[in-house]
């Protein structure tokens, strides 16, 4: 078949792309940032197309899919449209994917992406067919698994059918699309309940009210859950813990990552590893080697400083990427550079972005990013009503990197999930000249 994707080079589409070239679909897209994005990656090693213009070639044959990121009124949607091209929304056409293969999926407010990589990196000799948040996807029709990241974004993941269903947290977010935490949590039941079997975080209070008759495993550090880890010992090298299953001492685990949410995240790994009777030292060994996916606390050397780009952009995973700076490098300063995105974000969870930037040593705020709210509906909102309240914070307007380059033995901590890369790349730029 042909697929045509409307905002190819988003994380999402990008990785939808992937797949579908992969399993032998003709594949070209289209997207209005000209920009090179680290999403790209995927997309050129399989040659597959990128326009930026209504002026590429239309074939009768193509269904389009799109991210509700593009409204039905955008100049390329019309264009198609015009076309009498068959439209399928991005989430149905994932969900019919993973009706094709066992899907392992991966829900929570926080640590999909790196839960899904760590999934797949373990559950490799099985045969696994993946879709990451990172902008990371494969498939082969051979394989009989489906490992594939579940967003709860406009309930994306209730058009998916997972036989393994994992819920790793869940907290307030998107607030543009659910009406509270309690219209988050019957989300999510009604996610699991579409699961045979659920692997869910027993710590986290709101993962405890989801209710199912189906199978459910639990994964954290109470004693009461099915896995949980303790000795816990956590250094510049990494984490070091010891792992019961059952009441049963398991094993001694190490990998090179730091923070208690990213011991949260090998325990529902390896969970998942044992469910599916993966050897204890391919578990084992996945995670002592284990590589952070993209833009998930990726490390670069600039000049004398250390750099660190996060995906971070709620104020849970802000809290949780400083202190693993602090961890891994317990006698620098660390300054926190963030980038806020949504209106709607910022305003509901403001006293919380405050409290949690506030623990950086200092703080920029870049103004708020975003291409799907009008700044107009939101007049109550702005970065200035965070840098007044947070002490050592600071403004970073027009993209201007100059304050930022008087740092030295410093770990610089960019956050967000639109593009500060863009940011990152300046500071690069500038301190290696």
């Amino acid at each position: 078949m042909k697929y045509f994707c409307v905002g190819i080079k988003g994380s999402g589409m990008s990785t939808l792309a992937q797949i579908l070239s992969d399993l032998g679909h003709t594949v070209a897209g289209y997207d209005d940032n000209k920009n090179h994005t680290f999403t790209e990656e995927g997309l050129i090693k399989r040659n597959i197309p990128i326009y930026y213009e209504q002026t590429h070639p239309i074939d009768k044959e193509m269904i389009v899919t799109y991210s509700k990121a593009f409204s039905l009124n955008h100049p390329e949607l019309v264009f198609l449209k015009n076309a009498g091209l068959e439209f399928v929304e991005y989430n149905e056409l994932l969900g019919m994917l993973t009706r094709e293969f066992e899907t392992i999926g991966i829900s929570g407010t926080h640590g999909k992406t790196t839960t899904s990589t760590m999934i797949t990196d373990i559950l490799k000799d099985k045969g696994v067919n993946y879709f990451i948040g990172d902008g990371s996807g494969y498939a082969k029709r051979d394989n009989k698994l489906f490992v594939i990241e579940s967003c709860e974004f406009k309930r994306h993941f209730l058009s998916y059918s997972p036989y393994l269903a994992v819920v790793t947290n869940i907290e307030l977010e998107h607030t543009e699309c659910y009406s509270g935490i309690e219209d988050i949590i019957e989300t999510f039941n009604k996610f699991v309940n579409k699961a045979k079997i659920v692997v869910a975080c027993g710590d986290d209070i709101n993962v405890c009210k989801l209710k199912t008759n189906n199978k459910v495993y639990h994964y954290g550090f109470k004693t009461n859950n099915d896995i949980y880890a303790t000795n816990i010992i956590m250094n510049e090298a990494g984490s070091d813990f010891d792992v019961f299953y059952n009441k049963n001492f398991l094993g001694h685990f190490h990998m090179p990552l730091v923070g208690k949410h990213m011991i949260l995240n090998a325990l529902c790994s390896i969970l998942v590893g044992i469910l599916y009777n993966v050897n204890l030292l391919t578990i084992k060994d996945a995670l002592n080697n284990f590589t952070t996916p993209k833009r998930r606390f990726k490390e670069t050397k600039v000049g004398d400083n250390i750099m660190i780009d996060d995906y971070a952009h709620h104020p849970t995973e802000i809290l949780k990427t400083i202190e693993a700076a602090r961890i891994k490098y317990p006698t620098k300063k660390i300054v926190a550079i963030f980038k806020p995105n949504t209106y709607s974000r910022t305003l509901a969870l403001k006293d919380d972005f405050i409290k949690v930037l506030s623990m950086a040593d200092e703080t920029y705020i870049t103004p708020i990013d975003c291409n799907r709210e009008k700044q107009s509906d939101y007049p109550n909102i702005s970065s200035d009503d965070l840098v007044s309240k947070i002490p050592n914070g600071h403004l970073l307007a027009n993209d201007d990197i100059t304050p930022l380059t008087k740092y030295h033995d410093t770990v610089l901590v960019f956050m967000s999930c639109a593009n500060i890369y863009t940011l990152e790349d300046k500071y690069k730029e500038t301190i290696c000249k």
